[in-house]
Order: structure tokens, then C-alpha cells, then sequence
């Protein structure tokens, strides 16, 4: 049996059960595992790791109990957003070249100890929402989150580049969709997603896992 591997923040981790590995959350995890768990019983155990609040600097601090012992087949990483937001609002912002510098330490660890592990970087996003529109004592907190959720995106796609691993846009996905409904029909308050966000994603996923299966 192969073992998919979600990782990330609060995204991923979408209430998952931390006592019950068996219950993956009510997010994009748990969608990807009523698929291909109905579609090919009993190939995959599916594994969620991701904690709410994370940045990467707290993944990167996990990455032997909740990566390297688990020893999985298949992960997707999905971070970021936090690395933002908790410097907009708590000065504990991660920055750019940290983030990087974490992040690439992160995947060249992985790639050393677990050489064929598939490593699926999918790609921090944002829209406008409760917690991200501008507030009368933050009056660019918008431009803060958007300019600062894409460098986080553009150093996730240029990894990916660099260690050879699939990237999965969501950002353009997130955007394109806002033409249908507006933002917080997708994403409830600019950075978690309702349960249509979360299908979006699971789409997503699956697209990009049938590529490197």
C-alpha cells in the first residue's frame, strides 16, 4: 500500500481528528480521499499533517515525526499564507528569504532521505475576504496580504523548478472562479476555503497527482 502524505497549515489540516489519523478533516484532503479511495480500494493510506497556523518554519521543525517517520510515497505541501499573515498582524512574519532559505532546506532534506519520494508543491493563494480586506487602522492590509501571499508563491514555484518536483497553480484557479461567485463563496474569509474552495483544490490535486503517479 502507498502512503499519500498531506502537509501544510490550517488549509490542510481543516479539522482533522488528532487522535484518529483515520479522519483526514472536512477540507481538500479528505475529498482526495473519497476519490481515489473509492476509485482503487486499498492502494493508499492517506496521512494529514497539516497543523493549523503553521509557517514554514514550524513544517520545517516537524519534518521528522510528521514526514520522515512516516516515510510516504506521495506528499503535497501546501504553505505560505501564514508565513504572511502573522506578520501583518503579530510581527512574527517569516520574510521572504527565510522562507526560501526553510523551505529549500525542507525539500533538499526530503529528497536526500526519501530519494523517490513525489514531492507536489501547491501554490499559496489569497483573495479578499474578512481577514485580508483593508481595515480603517490597516488601510493597505489587502496590498500586505496579495503582494506578500505572491512572493510566497513565486519562491514556491521557483523551488519546485530547482528540486524538479510538480507545481500546482491555485492562485489563477481562485481568480479565474471569482468571475462565477464572488471571493468569499470560495474562500469564506480570504485564506480558508468553504467547502467549494476545498473542491476547487481537490481538483487541482488530483490533476497533478495523475501526473506523477
Amino acid at each position: 500500500m502507498k502512503t499519500i502524505l498531506f502537509q501544510g497549515d490550517s488549509i490542510t489540516d481543516a479539522g482533522r481528528d488528532r487522535e484518529d489519523n483515520s479522519y483526514l478533516g472536512c477540507g481538500y484532503a479528505r475529498l482526495v480521499e473519497s476519490v481515489l479511495g473509492y476509485e482503487e480500494p486499498n492502494k493508499y493510506d492517506f496521512q494529514n499533517r497539516g497543523i493549523s497556523g503553521n509557517r514554514i518554519l514550524e513544517v520545517y521543525s516537524r519534518i521528522i515525526m510528521d514526514i520522515l517517520n512516516i516515510k510516504p510515497d506521495y506528499m503535497s505541501i501546501l504553505i505560505g499564507v501564514n508565513d504572511v499573515w502573522h506578520g501583518i498582524d503579530w510581527q512574527n512574519g517569516t520574510g521572504v528569504k527565510r522562507f526560501e532559505k526553510v523551505y529549500d532546506m525542507l525539500l533538499t532534506e526530503l529528497k536526500e532521505e526519501l530519494p523517490e519520494l513525489k514531492i507536489m508543491i501547491l501554490e499559496p493563494f489569497v483573495l479578499k475576504g474578512p481577514a485580508t480586506d483593508n481595515r480603517e487602522d490597516q488601510p493597505n492590509r489587502w496590498e500586505a496580504f496579495s503582494s506578500g501571499v505572491y512572493e510566497m508563491a513565486r519562491i514556491s514555484k521557483k523551488l519546485a523548478q530547482k528540486h524538479n518536483l510538480k507545481f500546482v497553480e491555485l492562485q489563477n484557479k481562485f481568480d479565474e472562479a471569482t468571475k462565477l461567485a464572488p471571493p468569499t463563496y470560495w474562500i469564506q474569509d480570504g485564506v480558508h476555503p468553504s467547502a467549494k474552495g476545498h473542491e476547487l483544490i481537490k481538483r487541482e490535486w488530483l490533476k497533478a497527482f495523475n501526473e506523477i503517479k
